[in-house]
């Protein structure tokens, strides 16, 4: 298994973890004083539609990226977005005036993200 491979496990796993296994408990990285995604979300001034299409959006990008492991140009398209979304997840955390720490996940994120963009 090559590395860009790796870094799109990671991101797929990463991003079940938040939006499945821990969508409902709090984490250091919510946002403002967040206790789950749906108050995340409101801090944000985002409506519970908004959440759901992107935790739709974000679950989809990250089984293309497994997907993308014999695709690459599927894992490319995916990771585009993927790091477009985490982007603006960044942007959200500076919106509500987060310390950068909160903010550091989504950033991460982004850059293997990249990481998969530049690997193909």
């Amino acid at each position: 298994m090559n590395a860009a491979a790796l870094l799109q496990l990671l991101i797929a796993f990463g991003i079940f973890n938040v939006w499945v296994v821990r969508f409902d408990k709090p984490t250091a990285f919510r946002g403002g004083n967040a206790q789950t995604m749906p108050e995340e979300f409101r801090v944000y001034g985002l409506s519970d539609t908004t959440r759901k299409l992107v935790g739709a959006v974000k679950l989809f990008l990250a089984i293309l990226l497994v997907v993308g492991i014999w695709m690459p140009a599927l894992a490319v398209w995916a990771a585009s977005c993927m790091a477009f979304l985490m982007f603006v997840a960044v942007a959200m955390h500076a919106k509500v005036s987060d310390p950068v720490r909160k903010a550091v996940p989504a950033l991460c994120m982004m850059i293997l993200s990249l990481m998969v963009v530049l690997s193909y």
